[in-house]
């Protein structure tokens, strides 16, 4: 039982610390870059080196990033082809991404090769993408540009309703509108 009792304090912990709910942006950003450190092997790295890759479900043949819904315990949610979860930034009152450095380093923009493609649940008219600073293509959803939470995994969802950064992170439900 005090096994049990450890895994669950250390699971909360790491909640605590992997996103804050501090709405100073500065102590925020100090949040978000203690729960990236480590993530990338230079810490001078680009948001490149620390953007994810394409989804593993875009394929060589089809380079378009495949976004989809799926349930979670916040609803329906749009994800990626493997299940994890986007958020968009409510900062960002228009398609441009207002989010690097630091910033893209917890909440990885996901990017895509080609015209984004929507998957079951998912509505092909609200996909599009914005070109990122450094000229990669970024996907939006119903206008908004999206990203993923660094320590987020297929399934968990571990920082919505979050502020950082000076906005609200919020995962995105199938009709584009932000889980409030």
């Amino acid at each position: 039982m005090r096994g049990i009792a450890l895994a669950a304090l250390t699971a909360a912990l790491a909640l605590v610390v992997g996103c804050g709910s501090d709405s100073d942006s500065e102590a925020s950003a100090g949040t978000a870059a203690a729960a990236t450190e480590g993530t990338t092997s230079n810490p001078a790295a680009s948001e490149d080196e620390a953007t994810r890759s394409e989804t593993a479900t875009a394929s060589k043949k089809k380079k378009g990033t495949t976004v989809k819904v799926v349930g979670s315990q916040y609803g329906r949610v749009i994800a990626d082809g493997k299940g994890e979860a986007f958020y968009l930034f409510d900062k960002e009152s228009s398609k441009r991404s207002r989010c690097y450095g630091e910033c893209a380093r917890a909440w990885p923009p996901v990017l895509t090769k080609g015209k984004p493609r929507a998957g079951k649940g998912a509505k092909a008219k609200l996909l599009g993408t914005t070109k990122r600073r450094n000229g990669k293509r970024q996907v939006t959803y119903a206008g908004h540009p999206v990203y993923y939470y660094v320590d987020d995994s297929p399934g968990t969802i571990l920082c919505q309703n979050v502020d950082e950064f000076g906005g609200l992170w919020l995962v995105v439900k199938p009709n584009g509108k932000p889980v409030t």
